[in-house]
């Protein structure tokens, strides 16, 4: 049994202490968060043994063999060091950080101290897109030529859910999704980015971060990516989210509708709903779905001493992308990607 702790117990940090406190190997041991109020009930939820508002207690711990952090993005690097010149392992929810600096901070310090440093990128579990990447390694797709992708959320995610949206942006948010499929689709590296943003309407309402960004990515290989996210869509959509995918091979095109598929619909006084019953469901008790697969998997990692599916260079790179994209949108020109 290994001891498991989270340090961000929030609306994500919620999954992570779902997937520990039922994982057959793991003992969640230790949970951290600042709000005092929501880490007590968090504890006693999901039985966990201890909580603090201090992550050095947490990261004290000898019992405390892995942790999650799932903070704000752009508070990963501290945390994330702290923990693993503790002699434990990491995940860290994407994007691993908002500069490369931080990034190659934490990439040598996994090195030095000989611990596992995962990214949470967890739709390399989502079944859609492993049904893509299968069939392109199968030969039936051909060489992929071009693919679109659109993510976007709601306006009560920048408004109402994140208490950080004016510090982050809808890049850091849903396009460091997007940006780990094009790379593990494709298999390939990005090599340029153009990028365009606009600010109207969440400035309007007092948040200072891009309503939307429209990039291009050319990759090494030839092919092309677009991505589209924003934060802007009405929140009388009935999925908080949309996620739609298509992807053109040489020899095949996959499409993929990963939000409003209506694989469940109800239709209620509260209005109607397309609720998700993939990312993360809860089912006689059993939490499943591919946004706890990631989580699970590194947990099986930690475990059994192997290292994970996804590398902190993968983590380095989505971030290193995820800069040409907020400098190409700020200056208004392509940007290449310095490796």
């Amino acid at each position: 049994m290994s001891g498991f702790g989270v340090i961000g117990t929030g609306v994500w940090g919620e999954t992570h202490l779902k997937t520990y406190s039922t994982h057959p190997g793991a003992e969640l041991v230790c949970i951290c968060d600042l709000n005092e109020s929501l880490v007590r009930e968090r504890a006693q939820q999901y039985g966990a043994s201890c909580w603090t508002t201090d992550y050095h207690e947490l990261l004290a711990r000898d019992d405390v063999d892995a942790v999650s952090v799932v903070t704000p993005d752009f508070l990963h690097r501290e945390i994330a060091i702290a923990a693993m010149e503790a002699g434990k392992h990491v995940l860290l929810e994407k994007p691993m950080a908002t500069t490369v600096e931080d990034c190659e901070a934490m990439v040598a310090a996994a090195e030095a101290n000989d611990v596992t440093l995962m990214v949470d990128f967890h739709n390399r579990w989502n079944p859609a897109m492993w049904g893509i990447k299968q069939r392109i390694a199968a030969g039936e797709m051909g060489e992929p030529q071009m693919l679109t992708m659109r993510l976007n959320d709601t306006i009560y995610v920048p408004t109402g859910m994140l208490s950080w949206a004016g510090k982050s942006t809808v890049v850091w948010f849903l396009a460091s999704h997007c940006l780990d499929l094009v790379r593990w689709l494709f298999d390939d590296e990005v090599t340029r980015v153009y990028s365009v943003s606009r600010s109207r309407v969440l400035a309007e309402r007092g948040v200072d971060t891009p309503d939307f960004f429209h990039t291009i990515c050319e990759l090494s290989g030839g092919g092309v990516a677009h991505i589209e996210n924003c934060w802007i869509m009405s929140t009388s959509m009935p999925t908080v989210f949309d996620f739609k995918v298509e992807m053109i091979g040489s020899e095949g095109t996959a499409f993929v509708d990963a939000s409003s598929h209506r694989m469940l619909q109800t239709y209620t006084p509260q209005g109607a709903s397309y609720p998700d019953v993939a990312v993360v469901t809860d089912i006689h008790g059993n939490y499943s779905g591919f946004g706890v697969q990631s989580i699970r998997h590194f947990a099986d990692c930690s475990i059994e001493g192997r290292a994970p599916i996804i590398s902190p260079l993968d983590g380095l790179e989505n971030t290193r992308v995820l800069v040409a994209i907020h400098e190409s949108a700020e200056s208004g020109q392509p940007v290449e990607i310095q490796r």
